[in-house]
């Protein structure tokens, strides 16, 4: 007998649900050819070198074991062209000053005098010129990472003082994090030139581990927003978030609509679970059970924990009708690059309605 998931996928197949990425006996096999054709047909008319970005997104999703329907494929095309517009180490503009800007920033945060950054920047590179040239020249995240690779591995203590200073965290097509990337790593189909980070800023690379943040993961919602917003947030981010809504409800403390259930890194509580530990006699649970569930907030199976469905049980009762399990998370972004208020929700947003003219199409 098909349990009640099962039932609730198989009737949501149209949609970017949680089983609606991966592999089932009920999805019909799509030959190579097949696919690659909707990818190119689906992609904008102005892309160049269709054949390949569907021969790379195509790989992505196979050797991920990641069904390529329409609705996935549609996913990754919207996402892309709202990161990159399919421009693989896309130009940012002034890209040398928003680096050394945020070089120097950083050194001081960790009391690094500023003069000490500027001598090391003068130094020559392996190119003849010195880094600071270097910098004052790049002008994608790829030149600046180089930059870094190189001084890192040749300066005096450059690992020491500077090896966390880099300032590109995201790359490629999809503006994937490198973190993610190198976490990722096993099972990457390619050869690796040199380093993933270097894979990162690759087309191949690039789609490889942005359609892995993208669609390798379960979950289940209703609607490929909530995808979005998670791309940008982190896995599971708009599930937590509405969590969250759900503590503020239940125990009437204001709370950061972020996803993040804990401090990561610290034994310390943070807001939502102080929020939760003072829900502890209601919910019945004491303070190292809710903390070990709210360690599961990166999973899928956190939504079948007791302090889940306690909590919402409790907010439900306080509000007199049923809440959301999704929602956007309210994330103000900030880097570098950004030059306007933009949020989580606007990306979700403008990612979305890319999807639902993709879906048109």
């Amino acid at each position: 007998m098909l349990s009640s998931r099962l039932i609730l996928c198989l009737a949501a197949l149209l949609v970017m649900a949680g089983c609606s990425t991966q592999r089932s006996q009920q999805q019909p096999e799509r030959s190579e050819a097949e696919v690659k054709a909707q990818i190119v047909r689906l992609m904008p008319a102005k892309v160049s070198d269709r054949a390949g970005w569907a021969q790379d997104i195509y790989t992505a999703f196979d050797s991920q074991d990641i069904y390529p329907s329409t609705e996935n494929i549609c996913a990754v095309l919207a996402v892309t062209e709202q990161e990159s517009t399919y421009q693989v180490d896309p130009p940012v503009p002034n890209m040398g000053k928003i680096a050394q800007d945020e070089i120097l920033r950083r050194a001081g945060k960790v009391h690094v005098p500023a003069v000490l950054v500027r001598t090391a920047l003068q130094l020559r590179s392996p190119t003849g010129k010195s880094y600071a040239e270097r910098l004052s020249a790049a002008r994608t995240e790829k030149d600046l990472s180089g930059i870094f690779d190189d001084f890192i591995g040749t300066v005096p203590l450059g690992r020491t003082l500077f090896g966390s200073f880099n300032p590109v965290h995201t790359a490629g097509p999809m503006q994937v994090s490198i973190a993610f990337a190198e976490k990722q790593a096993r099972g990457y189909p390619y050869t690796v030139d040199g380093s993933i980070r270097r894979e990162v800023f690759t087309r191949r690379g690039g789609m490889y581990f942005g359609i892995a943040h993208l669609l390798g993961y379960p979950v289940n919602y209703s609607q490929p927003l909530y995808r979005f917003a998670d791309f940008n947030a982190g896995w599971y981010a708009s599930r937590n978030a509405a969590f969250q809504a759900a503590v503020s409800r239940a125990s009437g403390t204001r709370l950061a609509l972020d996803g993040d259930l804990i401090l990561h890194g610290s034994i310390m509580p943070g807001t939502t679970e102080l929020a939760v530990r003072s829900l502890g006699k209601k919910l019945d649970m004491r303070n190292p059970s809710i903390r070990s569930q709210l360690e599961q907030g990166d999973r899928l199976d956190f939504e079948e924990t007791t302090l889940y469905q306690r909590v919402f049980a409790l907010a439900e009762k306080a509000e007199g009708k049923p809440l959301p399990r999704a929602i956007l998370p309210g994330i103000v972004l900030k880097s570098p690059k950004i030059t306007r208020n933009l949020t989580t929700a606007w990306f979700a947003q403008r990612v979305d309605e890319r999807y639902q003219r993709c879906i048109k199409r």
